[in-house]
C-alpha cells in the first residue's frame, strides 16, 4: 500500500468519516503491514504539522500585514510581467456588495482606500460577467470612471481587467492593469499571458481571505472574551463607560469608540469622553434623534457606513473643528435585559479597511454583554445614590434620629442625636469624637444610652405591633465626662468649671458619654456599660476610663424633648426595625428656631455662641438699614384672587430674603409688601454699608429674573423701590423668652424708610443716603440726585441713585452725562441758574429721559424767572412720607 501524498490520505479519512464509513476505513487499515502503517502515521503527522503551522499563522498578530504584503507582491509582479505602469487587485466583498482595494499614492505614505460597487465601472463589469475586458482607450469607454484619476493625479490610457476565481469557481478578485509600457495598448496576448498563473493567484487570494477571516475571527473571539471579562470587573458607571469604550475599540481595531447612554426623560444621548490629557472626562449631550448615533437610537437599526462623508446623516462640523478625518463608522444599539434600548455604541475609522458584517456580529455579541454591564452599573449607581440620599436626609434633619434593628439595637444615628447626647461634633476635631461615639453607640440597646422614661416599653411595642408613639416634653438627662488624658494637665482641670461649660466648647479633650446610675444618684456610668463582675474589678489605671464617675466630675446635660417612636417597614408592610425621633424643645433650641426666621443658621450660631441673653440686652450699634417696597402693589393685586396674592408675595419674598441672607443681613420684618433688613446687627460687620449695597444690587438682578418668569406666564410684572441709610441704632429683642421679636430702632431706620418712598419721586429703584455712600463710595457708581429734608426731620441729607458697582467701568455715554449733570448741579447750588440750564441741556443730549435731570432743569428754569429767597440753601423739602 502506497501513499502518493499526504493530502490524499487525509482527504480519504475525511470522506470516510463524513460518509459514516468508519468500519470500511478500519478494514483497510487492519490489513496493512507495520511498515505501511508507520508510513501512514508519518504522512498524517506531517499533514497535522502543517495544520499546526496554519493555526500558529492564524494566531499571529502580524497576519494582516503579512497578507497585505502578499497582495502587494502579487500586484507588483503582475505589473512587471505584463509591463503595466499600475496594477491593482480589487478584492470582492459579496456581503457588502463592493470591490475593495488599497492604492499607493505618490505624495503620501498612507495608501488610498478605494471601494467600488459590484455593479459599476470596468472592475464591476468584469466581476459580474466573469469575463476579461480590454479597453484600448479608457476615456472613450462608457464604463470608465475618471474620478480615481482625479484623486491620484493620474491619467489612464488603456486597461486590461481580468477576473480571478477560487478553486470552487467563485469570483474572489478582479485584477486591473493600467497603461501598458510603450505605444501599444494591452492585447489578447497579454490576456493569455495572464491566464498562465491566474489559477494560482486565485488559490493564493482565496487562501489569504480565508486566513484573514479565520485569524480575524480568532482574535475577535479572544478580544470579545477579554472584553466581557473586563466589563464585569466594576460596578462604577464611569469606570464601566471607559471600559466599554476601550474594549470596543480594541475588539474592532478602531481608532475611536464612544458609548452613548439614552436618557428618555430628556430625549438625549449622553456620554463622557476624555480630554487631550487622557484623564479628565467631560460630558457630551446630543438630541436622541440627531446624527448617526441619533438615527440608531431612534430606530434601533444598526448602521455600517463605509464612507461617512457620503452619508447625509453624518455631521462633519466636529471634524472641521478638530482637524480629524472620519472615514467609516459602525454604530449599533445597546439593549438591557428587558429588551429596551439604553444606549448606542459608535466606532470610528477601522485601522484596516472598513467595518464588515463580521464586525457587526462581534459588536452585537459585545453589546449584549455591555448592556448587562451598563444595566448593573446604573442599578448600582442608583442604589448608591439612594443610600447617600437617605444618609444626607438623615444628617440634614435638625431633630435627633436613631434607627434600630428588631432587638432595639442602634443601626444608625445622625449628628443631631450625637449632639443631643453631648458629643462635641462641632469642634475642630469633631471627626475623632464622632467616630469614637458612633463606635461606642452602634449595636447598643437604644434605651441604655438614651435614658428616657418608658422608651424601652414604647419601642418594643412598636417593633411588635407596628404602633406609633408620640410623647411630648420628655426629660433627657445625660452627663459628659472629660477624660484626664486631656491636653491640659489633670491638676489644671477645674471640674466644676467644665460642668458649667457647653459640650461644644470643651476643646482638646476626650469627651465621654455618661449615664446617671439609677441605683446611686451621686454617680454616672461611662457609656452605661454593664457592671463588671466583682472578681474582675481592679484598680483603674490613670490612663483608663473608670466605670463609675462621681457627679462632681461630670458636666450635666438636661434636655427637654418631644419623643416619637415609629416602626420601619419593608415594601410588604412588615416591620423591619424601629425609629426613635427626639425633637429638642429646650430654651436654646426655641431661641435658635426664632432666630432662624430672620437670619441664616450660620449667623444665628455665631450669635448664640456669644452669650445666651445677647439678644435680650439692648445695645447701640453702627448699622445699615435697607427698606424695599413693591411699586403699585394695590393696582397689581386688585385684579388677583387671595390665593394669587399670597403666592405672588411668597415667591417674591423667597428670592429677596435669599439676597439678604447671602450678604449676612438680618431680616427684621415684613410690613405688608415691604421688607426691612439690617446689616451689622446683631453681629457687627465692618463693611455693613457695602454688604447692604451688594444686597440691593442682587435684589435688582433677582427681580429681573423674577419678572422674566412672570412674563413667560403672562402675569403682571412688578417694580420695587429700595432705600438704604447707615447710622447708629438701638438693637435687641423686644419681648420675652417665650415671645421674641428682634428689631432695631433709631433715626437711621426712619431715614431708610423715607428714602424708599423718595424713589417714587425720582423714578429710580435704589437710593442711598450720604451716610451709606461715604462708607462705600470707592466700590460704586452713583448719580447725586439731590439734597433733601424728609418730612419730620430738620437736618438735610444728600441722596444718590445707585447705578452699579465698580466691577465694570461706566459706558462713555453715562460718563459724559454725569460730567455735565454734576457741573449743572454745582451751578444750580451756586444760584447760577442760567449756567446750570446750559450744562443740564448738554447732559440731556446723552440721557434725555433721566428723571433727576429733568427735575433740576425744571427747577432751574423756574428760579431763573422767579429767584428763590436769599436764605435758600438748595435743599428740597419733602412734603410726604
Amino acid at each position: 500500500m502506497t501513499f502518493p501524498n499526504t493530502g490524499s490520505v487525509l482527504t480519504t479519512l475525511t470522506q470516510l468519516t463524513q460518509q459514516h464509513r468508519v468500519k470500511a476505513l478500519l478494514e483497510r487499515v487492519r490489513n496493512i503491514s507495520v511498515k505501511e502503517f508507520i508510513c501512514l502515521l508519518d504522512f498524517i503527522t506531517a499533514e497535522f504539522q502543517q495544520f499546526l503551522r496554519a493555526i500558529e499563522l492564524i494566531n499571529n498578530e502580524a497576519l494582516e500585514t503579512m497578507l497585505e504584503d502578499i497582495l502587494e507582491v502579487i500586484t507588483l509582479k503582475m505589473g512587471q510581467v505584463l509591463q503595466a505602469e499600475l496594477s491593482t487587485i480589487y478584492l470582492v466583498d459579496n456581503a457588502k456588495g463592493y470591490l475593495w482595494s488599497k492604492i499607493r499614492q505618490a505624495n503620501s505614505d498612507r495608501p488610498l482606500e478605494v471601494r467600488l460597487p459590484l455593479n459599476a465601472g470596468i472592475p464591476g463589469h468584469v466581476a459580474n460577467t466573469e469575463k476579461s475586458l480590454i479597453v484600448p482607450d479608457a476615456y472613450n469607454h462608457p464604463l470608465f470612471n475618471p474620478d480615481l484619476d482625479k484623486q491620484l493625479g493620474y491619467h489612464t490610457r488603456d486597461i486590461l481587467c481580468m477576473p480571478v476565481k477560487s478553486s470552487k469557481g467563485h469570483i474572489v478578485a478582479v485584477i486591473q492593469l493600467t497603461n501598458k509600457a510603450g505605444d501599444q495598448p494591452f492585447n489578447e496576448e497579454d490576456e493569455q499571458e495572464f491566464q498562465r498563473f491566474v489559477d494560482d493567484i486565485g488559490v493564493i487570494l482565496e487562501s489569504c481571505q480565508l486566513f484573514y477571516q479565520a485569524g480575524r475571527n480568532q482574535r475577535g473571539a479572544n478580544a470579545l472574551l477579554k472584553a466581557t471579562q473586563i466589563l464585569g470587573q466594576s460596578l462604577d458607571l464611569e469606570t464601566t463607560l471607559k471600559s466599554v469604550m476601550e474594549q470596543a475599540r480594541i475588539l474592532m481595531q478602531a481608532d475611536r469608540s464612544t458609548l452613548f447612554l439614552l436618557f428618555r426623560e430628556t430625549n438625549e444621548l449622553w456620554t463622557k469622553v476624555a480630554t487631550a490629557d487622557g484623564i479628565t472626562m467631560f460630558e457630551i449631550r446630543i438630541p436622541a434623534n440627531r446624527g448617526i448615533a441619533g438615527y440608531v437610537a431612534s430606530t434601533g437599526q444598526p448602521l455600517n457606513i463605509p464612507d461617512a462623508y457620503k452619508d447625509p446623516r453624518f455631521d462633519p462640523t466636529t471634524d472641521q473643528r478638530t482637524g480629524y478625518r472620519t472615514r467609516n463608522i459602525l454604530c449599533l444599539p445597546v439593549y438591557n435585559s428587558a429588551g429596551s434600548l439604553i444606549g448606542v455604541t459608535q466606532l470610528i475609522n477601522k485601522h484596516q479597511g472598513s467595518f464588515t458584517s463580521s464586525d457587526e456580529e462581534f459588536m452585537r455579541a459585545f453589546n449584549i454583554q455591555a448592556g448587562i454591564a451598563l444595566e448593573n452599573a446604573k442599578l448600582f449607581e442608583s442604589v448608591l445614590i439612594e443610600k447617600q440620599y437617605q444618609k444626607d436626609i438623615l444628617q440634614s434633619l435638625s431633630d435627633a434620629v436613631i434607627s434600630t434593628d428588631m432587638e432595639g439595637r442602634i443601626v444608625t444615628i445622625n449628628d443631631a442625636a450625637l449632639e443631643l447626647l453631648g458629643c462635641p461634633v462641632k469642634q475642630t476635631n469633631d471627626r475623632i469624637h464622632k467616630s469614637n461615639w458612633e463606635q461606642k453607640l452602634m449595636g447598643r440597646l437604644v434605651w441604655e444610652v438614651v435614658p428616657i422614661e418608658n422608651l424601652q416599653m414604647r419601642l418594643e411595642d412598636s417593633l411588635k405591633t407596628g404602633a406609633n408613639h408620640y410623647v411630648p416634653e420628655q426629660s433627657l438627662t445625660v452627663g459628659l465626662y472629660v477624660h484626664s488624658s486631656c491636653s491640659r494637665e489633670k491638676e489644671q482641670i477645674n471640674w466644676s468649671e467644665i460642668a458649667n461649660q457647653n459640650g461644644h466648647e470643651i476643646t482638646g479633650c476626650k469627651c465621654i458619654l455618661a449615664i446617671p446610675d439609677r441605683t446611686n444618684p451621686d454617680y454616672y456610668i461611662t457609656w452605661n456599660q454593664p457592671k463588671p463582675a466583682p472578681e474582675n474589678i481592679k484598680e483603674t489605671p490613670e490612663e483608663e476610663i473608670p466605670y463609675l464617675i462621681h457627679k462632681d466630675q461630670i458636666k450635666n446635660i438636661e434636655r427637654s424633648v418631644n419623643l416619637s417612636v415609629k416602626p420601619l417597614t419593608n415594601p410588604e408592610g412588615a416591620v423591619r426595625g424601629g425609629l426613635v425621633v427626639l425633637e429638642d424643645i429646650s430654651q436654646q433650641k426655641r431661641m435658635k428656631n426664632a432666630m432662624y426666621r430672620y437670619m441664616t443658621p450660620g449667623v444665628a450660631e455665631r450669635v448664640m455662641a456669644q452669650a445666651e441673653d445677647t439678644l435680650m440686652i439692648g445695645e447701640r450699634k453702627e448699622v445699615t438699614i435697607l427698606f424695599s417696597d413693591i411699586r403699585g402693589y394695590t393696582t397689581i393685586t386688585e385684579n388677583l384672587g387671595a390665593g394669587e396674592v399670597v403666592s405672588l408675595l411668597n415667591q417674591y419674598f423667597e428670592t429677596m430674603v435669599e439676597a439678604v441672607f447671602d450678604h449676612e443681613g438680618t431680616l427684621d420684618k415684613f410690613i405688608g409688601d415691604a421688607l426691612m433688613a439690617v446689616f451689622g446687627a446683631p453681629l457687627s460687620l465692618q463693611d455693613h454699608a457695602w454688604k447692604a449695597v451688594k444686597t440691593a444690587l442682587d435684589m435688582r438682578q433677582r427681580l429681573a429674573k423674577f419678572n422674566q418668569q412672570r412674563r413667560a406666564k403672562n402675569q403682571p410684572i412688578i417694580a420695587i423701590g429700595i432705600g438704604i441709610s447707615s447710622g447708629e441704632v438701638v438693637s435687641g429683642n423686644i419681648g420675652s423668652h417665650k415671645r421674641m421679636d428682634y428689631t432695631v430702632i433709631g433715626d437711621g431706620v426712619n431715614l431708610s424708610s423715607r428714602l424708599e418712598g423718595v424713589t417714587k419721586e425720582y423714578r429710580c429703584d435704589i437710593i442711598l443716603s450720604e451716610f451709606t455712600y461715604n462708607l462705600c463710595h470707592q466700590h460704586i457708581w452713583v448719580q447725586e440726585l439731590d439734597k433733601i429734608r424728609v418730612k419730620g426731620k430738620q437736618e438735610a441729607v444728600k441722596i444718590y441713585r445707585l447705578i452699579s458697582d465698580r466691577s465694570q467701568p461706566l459706558d462713555q455715554e453715562t460718563q459724559q452725562f454725569l460730567h455735565y449733570y454734576n457741573l449743572g448741579r454745582e451751578a444750580f447750588l451756586s444760584r447760577k441758574f442760567s449756567q446750570a440750564i446750559t450744562q443740564f441741556e448738554i447732559a440731556q443730549k446723552f440721557l434725555p429721559n433721566d428723571p433727576a435731570l429733568n427735575i433740576h432743569l425744571e427747577r432751574a428754569r423756574k428760579y431763573l424767572s422767579q429767584p428763590p429767597a436769599k436764605e435758600w440753601d438748595g435743599v428740597h423739602e419733602m412734603t410726604t412720607k
